[in-house]
C-alpha cells in the first residue's frame, strides 16, 4: 500500500510493480436526482484522475425504491454509460437492486486506474509557498443539480429560462480528467483535490490537513460562473461550500507556476491563481473574504449547502412533475 486510508486522501494507491501503481477509489452519489448516473461516473473518476491515474475500469452500484419501474433504472444507467464512453472507460462490473427503505436512487461506482510509480500525485503534497490553482468555476455541479432537481423552485424566485439552461449545461464541465492528467504527466502539481462535497472550502482543508498545512483563499480570486452565481444567490447558498466536482485544486510550487498556467491554458482549460500554501498557523483555511471578514476552518469537514438543502426538503423539490 503506497497511500492508504486517511483524511483528504480520497484514492487508495497500491504497488502493482517496481514502474507501476493501482489507483482506485469509490464514492456515492446521493445529492441529486435527474444527474445521478452522469455525477456518479464522473465524481469517481476525477478522483483517480487527481491522483495522477487515467480512470480505466468503474463498478457501479444502483439502489433504488422498491416500486420503481425499470425507466428509472434505465435513465441512470444510460447517463452512465455516456459519461463512460466520454472518459475512454468501461463498465465492467457492479450490481442493481429494488432496496426496502431507499427513498430516493442512489449510486456507487468504483473507478480504477494505473499511473506510473513515479508520477501520481498525493493530496498530502502540498509545501509552503506553494500556489493554489483552481480550474474552472467553484460550485458548478451545484448550479447543474440546483437547475435541474429544483428548476420550478429557481424560476419562483425570478430565475430566468436562459439562466437555467446555462446552469443546467455546466455539468457538461464536470470532468476534470483532463486537467488532473497533464499536471500530473507534467510533474507540475505538489498536489491536486477533486472539491466535492463541502466546495472549494472543503477542498482546500482537506489539502491542508493531509498535508499539515494552512491554505489561504481570497474569495476575490475565486471564480464563479454568471449562471451559478445567480442560481446560489437565488437560493441562498454559499457557492465556496458547494458542491464542486469539475473544479480541480491544485497546489503549484511556484517555479511551475507559469508553466502550468501555460499547459492549461493551451489544453482550453480555464486556471485561476487562488491563494497560498503558508505555514500551518492553527487553522487549516483562511479565507479572505470580499468584506474584509476572515474566515478560519479549524476541522477538514465542511458542511456542504447543498447537502444541508437537500436534507431539509427531504428530496427533489420537482419531483412530482
Amino acid at each position: 500500500m503506497v497511500v492508504g486510508p486517511g483524511i483528504g486522501e480520497d484514492a487508495a494507491v497500491i504497488e502493482l510493480d517496481e514502474a507501476r501503481v493501482l489507483v482506485t477509489h469509490v464514492d456515492p452519489v446521493t445529492g441529486a436526482s435527474r444527474l445521478l448516473g452522469w455525477l456518479g461516473v464522473h465524481v469517481a473518476a476525477n478522483d483517480v484522475a487527481a491522483t495522477g491515474a487515467r480512470p480505466r475500469w468503474l463498478l457501479v452500484t444502483l439502489l433504488v425504491p422498491s416500486g420503481s419501474g425499470p425507466e428509472a433504472i434505465e435513465a441512470v444507467m444510460r447517463d452512465a454509460a455516456r459519461a463512460a464512453r466520454e472518459l475512454g472507460a468501461s463498465i465492467v462490473g457492479g450490481h442493481t437492486e429494488y432496496a426496502p427503505g431507499v427513498e430516493k436512487p442512489v449510486i456507487v461506482v468504483t473507478a480504477i486506474g494505473v499511473a506510473g510509480r513515479d508520477s501520481f500525485v498525493a493530496t498530502r503534497g502540498a509545501r509552503p509557498g506553494d500556489a493554489v490553482v483552481l480550474t474552472k468555476y467553484a460550485a458548478m455541479e451545484a448550479a447543474a443539480v440546483l437547475a435541474t432537481d429544483y428548476a420550478e423552485e429557481l424560476r419562483r424566485r425570478g430565475v430566468g429560462e436562459e439562466v437555467l439552461r446555462e446552469a443546467a449545461r455546466l455539468q457538461e464541465m464536470v470532468s476534470v480528467v483532463p486537467e488532473a492528467l497533464l499536471l500530473s504527466e507534467s510533474k507540475l502539481a505538489s498536489s491536486m483535490h477533486d472539491p466535492t462535497e463541502g466546495g472549494v472550502l472543503g477542498g482546500a482543508a482537506e489539502i491542508a490537513y493531509a498535508s499539515g498545512t494552512t491554505i489561504r483563499l481570497y474569495e476575490e480570486k475565486i471564480p464563479l460562473h454568471p449562471a451559478a452565481k445567480e442560481v446560489l444567490e437565488a437560493m441562498s447558498l454559499d457557492p465556496l461550500r458547494s458542491l464542486s466536482s469539475g473544479a480541480l485544486l491544485a497546489t503549484i510550487p511556484r517555479a511551475k507556476l507559469g508553466e502550468a498556467l501555460m499547459r492549461l491554458e493551451d489544453i482550453g482549460v480555464r486556471a485561476t491563481v487562488i491563494g497560498e500554501v503558508i505555514e500551518y498557523n492553527g487553522y487549516l483555511v483562511e479565507l479572505h473574504r470580499v468584506n474584509g471578514v476572515v474566515e478560519t476552518l479549524e476541522e477538514p469537514y465542511v458542511e456542504d449547502e447543498v447537502m444541508k438543502l437537500w436534507e431539509k426538503r427531504g428530496g427533489q423539490e420537482d419531483k412530482a412533475k
